[in-house]
């Protein structure tokens, strides 16, 4: 079993291993709702000079950068971190890219008919699969001005998931989870319009989990790749950061 393992991940090693994270400093962007001050990263509290030993501290939100909201995010009583196995964050991966639509119209909701239009090139999205919505909406990052795209009237223009289709994927295809590249599930107008994040909500009341803020996804293939998710141990966490990583 070990030699098979080892042949494996030689194998592994042959295919392009893509980074799906952004770099996170003190000065990364993150959403806007949340309070002034919530990021502290790198803080020394120990600082043994004599023998070279520093130990730091870290303090974000769990919702900072790339991350994972797991279904208590949204949803009393839902799953947390500690919940969800090893093996749901190592899923077969479909990216759909819809980033010429989202630069015609930075408003632009992914429909049933895209995703039928896709399956129709690249055959049934799987079992299982995670779907990940390429915007091309990472090419902004870290510009907090140009990931949010006011209008003059304060208004933020951003793309995302319409309900339907997301009822599509997880109860037409089964799919274990979605991701986007942009702050929030839901495009920013239909977050207006009925005055809550519906589709992330959808989401995590169904008891599936989210990735946001994806990075890279303009160099992964439709379909074929795999999808690595970590992040740290804790168990009572409503959602992370990850380093995500996809294999193709």
């Amino acid at each position: 079993m070990k030699k098979n393992l080892l042949s494996i991940l030689e194998i592994l090693k042959e295919h392009e291993w893509i980074e799906l994270s952004h770099e996170l400093t003190n000065e990364s962007p993150y959403w806007q709702g949340m309070p002034k001050d919530v990021v502290n990263l790198n803080n020394t509290i120990i600082d043994y000079s004599d023998m070279n030993l520093r130990i730091q501290t870290f303090k974000f939100p769990g919702q900072f950068g790339t991350h994972i909201d797991y279904p208590a995010h949204f949803i009393e009583n839902a799953r947390l971190a500690g919940d969800f196995k090893i093996q749901d964050t190592i899923l077969p991966l479909i990216v759909i890219d819809l980033s010429e639509k989202v630069k015609e119209n930075n408003d632009y909701e992914i429909s049933i008919d895209d995703i039928i239009e896709f399956e129709k090139n690249y055959g049934k999205i799987p079992d299982g699969a995670f779907v990940a919505f390429r915007s091309d909406w990472s090419k902004r990052w870290p510009n907090l001005k140009d990931l949010e795209n006011n209008d003059e009237n304060g208004v933020g223009h951003t793309p995302g998931w319409p309900i339907s289709t997301l009822e599509f994927l997880f109860d037409n295809r089964n799919v274990a989870g979605v991701g986007h590249e942009t702050f929030d599930t839901d495009a920013h107008i239909t977050m207006l319009k009925h005055g809550d994040l519906i589709g992330e909500r959808y989401i995590l009341k169904k008891d599936k989990f989210q990735i946001e803020v994806l990075n890279n996804l303009d160099k992964l293939p439709p379909v074929g790749a795999i999808i690595f998710i970590t992040a740290p141990r804790i168990v009572e966490a409503n959602g992370l950061p990850v380093r995500a990583w996809a294999i193709i």
